[in-house]
């Protein structure tokens, strides 16, 4: 079974930066595009940024311009670089394939706090 493992949150201040990583256990990032999404208290799960196997990249509009997506297919890992971070980036950050079929149970996540 493919296991997701995020890392890389924690307390930044407005304005900051922070680098997220998601490694997983299997090939599960071979060739599917995948996501970052996010989940704060009181809202749905949101896909913020995805990344396909050949490096296109989408981003939600509220973090366009700030957040940026990488990958590393030889070592199953996707990036989030964070900048310029607002309080409302707050949540738990997580990884997975965006097709359902492919996607693998989620990971712990991340916290990302975002306070002064």
């Amino acid at each position: 079974q493919v296991l997701l493992v995020e890392s890389g949150g924690g307390l930044a201040q407005p304005g900051g930066s922070l680098r997220l990583s998601c490694a997983a256990s299997g090939s599960i990032f071979g060739s599917d595009v995948v996501g970052w999404y996010r989940l704060a208290p009181g809202k749905q799960r949101e896909l913020v940024a995805s990344i396909s196997s050949g490096g296109s990249t989408n981003y939600a509009d509220s973090v366009k311009g700030r957040f940026t997506i990488s990958r590393d297919n030889a070592k199953s890992t996707v990036y989030l670089q964070m900048n310029s971070l607002k309080p409302e980036d707050t949540a738990v950050y997580y990884c997975n394939a965006l097709d359902p079929v492919v996607a693998a149970p989620w990971g712990q996540g991340t916290q990302v706090t975002v306070s002064s």
